[in-house]
């Protein structure tokens, strides 16, 4: 299904369109040109989320093994 909309944009967007395809595919050009847009969007965004995950896993698995160190720290004394 497609649907028509009025889209406003600055002349030299129109040339820089017209220079690289014909003047009947322009509706195509730039429906590709959103898809591609918001998928790379959409990867920004997973990165920042697994970079946020990652920073706090990391911070938890630090304090664990924190944790863990001083209990194997203490074992040890304990067993000399």
């Amino acid at each position: 299904m497609h649907r028509r909309i009025n889209i406003t944009l600055p002349e030299e967007t129109i040339q820089l369109i017209d220079q690289v395809i014909q003047k009947g595919d322009r509706s195509r050009l730039i429906n590709e040109a959103i898809q591609y847009y918001m998928a790379e969007k959409a990867l920004v965004n997973l990165r920042q989320q697994l970079q946020a995950g990652a920073i706090q896993r990391a911070e938890r698995d630090l304090g664990l093994v924190e944790e863990w160190f001083n209990l194997e720290e203490e074992l040890c004394q304990t067993n000399e």
